[in-house]
C-alpha cells in the first residue's frame, strides 16, 4: 500500500472517529457546567480556571493517535463542539468555531511529522498546539476585556500547560490503554501496543 492509500480514510476511520466526537461532546457540554460551577473555587486568581480546559481538547489528539490520518484530529475535534453546541452549550454556537481553531492546532503538529510519528513528544505537541489555538481564540474572543498582564496571559499559559499535560500527555496514555484492551486493533496504534 502506497502513502497516498494509507491516507484515505476507511469506513471503521469515520464511525471511530464519530464515536469519539460525539461521546466528548456529550462531555464537552457536561465540562462546560462544571466549568461554570468552579468559578468560586478559582476567585483567588481567575487565570487558574483554565487548569480545567485540556479535557475541551482531548477529542483532537485521541483522534489524531487513534485514526492517523489526515483531518482526523480537525473532525474529531469539530463534531465534538457541533454536538455540545447542539445540546445546549451555555457558549452557543461560537464553541463551534472554537473547535475549529482547536482541531487545527494538533492537526498541525500531526502534520508536522506527516502522519507517521505518533510517540509521546508528537501527542504532547499536539496537545501545545491545540492549546495554543484554544488560547488564541480566547485571548481575541473571550477574554479581550480583561487585563493583558494579570488575566490574558496568565490565562493564556495555563490553557496551553492544561492542553499538554491533559489532552497531549492524557490522549496518549489513553491510547495506549485502550490499545491495550483490544479494541483499536483494526486501527495501527492497536497493533503498537506490543512496543508500549
Amino acid at each position: 500500500m502506497n502513502h497516498t492509500d494509507s491516507n484515505r480514510w476507511r469506513t471503521v476511520d469515520i464511525v471511530v472517529a464519530s464515536v469519539i466526537a460525539v461521546a466528548f461532546g456529550v462531555v464537552f457540554w457536561a465540562w462546560g457546567l462544571l466549568w461554570s460551577a468552579t468559578d468560586a473555587a478559582f476567585a483567588f486568581f481567575p487565570p487558574a480556571q483554565a487548569v480545567l480546559y485540556g479535557v475541551w481538547l482531548i477529542p483532537a489528539v485521541l483522534a489524531g493517535l487513534i485514526i492517523r490520518k489526515p483531518g482526523a484530529a480537525l473532525y474529531c475535534e469539530t463534531v465534538a463542539a457541533i454536538v455540545s453546541a447542539l445540546l445546549g452549550s451555555q457558549w452557543a454556537g461560537i464553541v463551534i468555531l472554537q473547535g475549529l481553531m482547536q482541531g487545527i492546532g494538533a492537526e498541525l503538529a500531526f502534520a508536522a511529522f506527516r502522519y507517521r510519528s505518533f510517540k509521546l513528544p508528537v501527542a504532547v505537541l499536539a496537545g501545545a498546539l491545540t492549546g495554543l489555538g484554544a488560547a488564541i481564540f480566547d485571548f481575541v474572543y473571550w477574554n479581550k476585556a480583561y487585563d493583558l498582564t494579570s488575566y490574558r496571559i496568565p490565562y493564556a499559559l495555563i490553557t496551553i500547560v492544561s492542553a499538554t499535560v491533559v489532552a497531549g500527555f492524557g490522549a496518549w496514555v489513553l491510547t495506549r490503554a485502550l490499545a491495550n484492551t483490544g479494541v483499536l486493533d483494526r486501527f495501527p496504534a492497536g497493533r503498537d501496543r506490543a512496543l508500549v
